[in-house]
This record gives structure tokens, sequence and C-alpha cells, in this order.
């Protein structure tokens, strides 16, 4: 694989060489090696570094950062989850369900700190998400989310209730009753936002090979063709790649969507929604549906 702008919208509107960086040269040794180049194994790779700069971090990519789903997703960082905060609350108490809500909430904002920090322009809009209610059973829905998320610790400047007129004022759609509003979402563009981290983390030390698959995890190691990585810890970072390392074919099930990008949306499409939304999203050109 050498061609990887057709990989995604996001990949193929970078203003910059894909070039893959140098692969491992041989055997080496480092305090932490990091097998994936995607925002799991970036991130931590940042984050080690801060912590510690005189740390030996080394990060294995089989073909380039932002390769798999961190160059191809739908654009958003968000604190959406899943599963409801109070499931939850019931599998391992309300303490620890608000603390993960929260700590979500937290990465949001924390992305976007680090962006601004480092300088990465990945199109960082923090919007927030809109969800409509365009029937009786879905608003009655949307109000049972609010009361739960408020009665376990959530309060209207996380998760707030929108009536009709609110709701369209954001999102001028046909038949909207209502609707729910979170501010823990941003449309960000993905693939300028790994690149950037890429960078960031070669700034503080890291080293990243690229086009250097790993082979095998062994305690301590991580084996490629070129060579291995000798190291006391090893992260595994592969998400959805996991099942192609030996004995791993059933720890993870990949799923995946698909994504459709519009043109640039007209003047006339703007002016049916609120001038908020319009300063929100301008510079978001590409609409995900």
């Amino acid at each position: 694989m050498t061609g990887y702008r057709h990989l995604s919208y996001w990949l193929s509107s970078l203003d910059e060489p894909l070039t893959p960086r140098p692969g491992l040269p041989g055997d080496t040794d480092a305090d932490v090696a990091i097998v994936g180049a995607g925002y799991t194994g970036l991130w931590t790779a940042y984050y080690l570094a801060e912590a510690d700069p005189t740390l030996r971090v080394v990060v294995l990519e089989r073909e380039i950062a932002g390769y798999g789903a961190s160059g191809r997703n739908g654009g958003w960082c968000s604190a959406l989850f899943p599963t409801s905060l109070p499931a939850l609350a019931r599998r391992h108490g309300r303490d620890r369900a608000l603390a993960l809500q929260r700590a979500m909430h937290d990465t949001v904002g924390e992305v976007g700190r680090v962006a601004a920090a480092e300088g990465i322009d990945c199109d960082w809009r923090a919007g927030g998400t809109v969800t409509l209610a365009r029937s009786e059973v879905q608003l009655d829905r949307a109000r049972a989310e609010v009361d739960q998320a408020h009665a376990h610790g959530l309060t209207d400047d996380d998760l707030t209730l929108l009536d009709a007129a609110e709701a369209a004022a954001r999102c001028d759609a046909e038949g909207v009753r209502g609707g729910t509003y979170t501010p823990h979402c941003a449309a960000v563009h993905p693939a300028k936002l790994v690149r950037g981290l890429a960078r960031a983390v070669e700034r503080r030390g890291v080293r990243i090979h690229e086009r250097t698959p790993v082979t095998a995890l062994r305690p301590g190691a991580a084996v490629t063709p070129a060579g291995v990585v000798r190291a006391p810890v090893v992260v595994r970072a592969t998400e959805g790649y996991t099942p192609g390392l030996p004995g791993q074919r059933r720890t993870v099930a990949p799923v995946y969507s698909l994504m459709v990008a519009t043109p640039p949306l007209p003047e006339e499409t703007w002016a049916r929604i609120g001038l908020a939304e319009r300063e929100t999203f301008s510079d978001y050109r590409h609409v995900i549906v």
C-alpha cells in the first residue's frame, strides 16, 4: 500500500505529503514500545512524553500514522457513549458511572486544548450535539434521557431538554417537537488531528517507525520483520486491527460505518438555520450523514 490519499476524504484533503517515515532499522531497546500510530497509540505516546521526557518511547506502525480509523471516521470528537448512564450505574455504581461520564466530557475539551497548544490546525469547532425529536414518542424518550441523566448527577450544563422552538432554532428540520442538546462534542478534521499529533510526539522525542508491521507481541518485546523492539512495557494500540496478531483473533470484533461527504453546502442552506450554528459550522463545510 503506497497510495494513502484514496482511503478517505480526510486523507485526500490533507495539504501535506503522506510519505512514510523511515522503518525500524533493526533491534532496539526502549522504555515503552507502542504498537499502532492511530489515536490510541499517539495519545499514549503524547502523555507519556509529557509526564516523563526522559522515557524512550518507540511507536511502530504497519502503514502510516492515521492509516486506520483515526484517518477515516465521522469527524467528531464526542463524549457520547453507547451505554446509558443508568445502565453503567447499575453495573458499576453511581459514582463510577458519573466519574466515567465526567472524564469523557473533560476529554473533549482536552483534545481541543492540546490541538491549540501544539498548533494542530484540525478545524476544531466545539458546537455540541443536537438530537431532534419529531414525534411524541421521541420527545418522551428525550425527556426520560434528560431526567435520568440529571438523577445520576449531570446538570443542564451537560444535557438539556429543548422545546420545539429551541430545537428548531438550532436545526430547522421539518416537524421538530423538541430535542436534547449537549455541549460535549466538537467537529474535527480527524486526519489533520492524527497527523499533527504524530508530529507533536516527535517534537517531544518519541520515535515513530512507519511501514513496520508487528508480527508478534511477546512479554517485553514487539517483533517485526526488521527487528525486535525490547521494552519492559509494550502497549497494544492496534484497536480494530488486533485480530491480525497471532492469538488475538477473537479479542475484539471490528465494526465499521459508512460516511458520505457532500459538496460544500450553498448559502441558502445556511440561511435556514440559526446564526449561532452557522458561526459554529461554517468552516466545517462537509456534512456527514
